[in-house]
């Protein structure tokens, strides 16, 4: 683990960890629970994901909190084993609690413009992208192909949305694609959305991988900890950069342990 924050106390946050009242982690699954998968049906979780998810969850009492870039009827199956009580799609989009699922429909003027933004991608795929329409987006992927190959889809749909993109939608990068997804919502609306029904002396963290995470980073900052999870540093709002698998598995048994250490003291 690497403190990138010097103001940080990180021995501070977990003796917060281990006296809270109330816990809340925020995880966010692709690049982070789950290594990256040219198929993204069999980026399963880290073998030792379920195992400790379900023990801070259990007696520990941590509202564990999935925030996805991903449709959530896609990560669905993936998620059957990683114990968690509520779970975030399509970048803020989807919420899925224990009463249901609740989605947030974009204008339909923004639905217009990734009708016709889904046609320059679609004709992409024959050259390897792999082209995914979402409730408020459509991403085109090129995870693990050359690099050349990769640059130059790269070029081509950055060339193609930036004439569509407007007020409505907006072009973002993601680790191993773009997207071009509607403005209103994000990964920190999921965030702010969570922390507003939870006390603010609550013991708090958001762990992700990925661009699209950073708005996620920036929304916790002053409630919690924002953890980078990556096998290489980048530019970030993080507090902490931690490298999977090893280092996530301690972060969770460290969380996970902290009020046991508050009972025995």
């Amino acid at each position: 683990m690497r403190l990138l924050d010097p103001q940080l106390d990180l021995e501070a946050f977990f003796a917060r960890v281990a006296n809270a009242r109330e816990r809340v982690l925020f995880l966010d699954y692709d690049g982070t629970l789950a290594p990256f998968h040219p198929d993204p049906s069999l980026a399963v979780p880290y073998p030792f994901v379920p195992e400790r998810l379900k023990a801070l969850t259990g007696e520990r009492k941590t509202r564990v909190v999935v925030v996805s870039g991903r449709p959530l009827g896609e990560l669905k199956p993936l998620l059957e084993s990683v114990t968690h009580h509520e779970a975030w799609g399509a970048h803020g989009w989807e919420h899925q609690t224990a009463e249901g699922m609740k989605r947030f429909d974009p204008e339909a003027a923004a639905i217009r413009q990734l009708s016709l933004a889904e046609v320059p991608a679609r004709l992409l795929e024959a050259q390897g992208a792999r082209v995914e329409r979402k409730l408020a987006s459509v991403a085109m992927h090129w995870r693990g192909l050359p690099e050349a190959q990769a640059r130059e889809l790269s070029e081509r749909i950055v060339q193609a949305w930036t004439e569509i993109a407007d007020a409505n939608v907006e072009l973002l990068p993601f680790e191993g694609g773009m997207e071009l997804r509607v403005r209103g919502r994000t990964k920190a609306h999921a965030v702010r959305e969570v922390l507003a029904q939870t006390s603010p002396e609550a013991a708090c963290a958001y762990l992700g991988d990925d661009i699209t995470d950073e708005d996620a980073f920036e929304a916790i900052r002053d409630r919690g900890l924002a953890v980078l999870v990556g096998p290489q540093l980048r530019a970030t709002a993080a507090h902490l950069w931690i490298r999977p698998p090893q280092e996530l598995e301690r972060f969770l048994v460290r969380w996970a342990q902290a009020p046991l250490s508050a009972v025995r003291s």
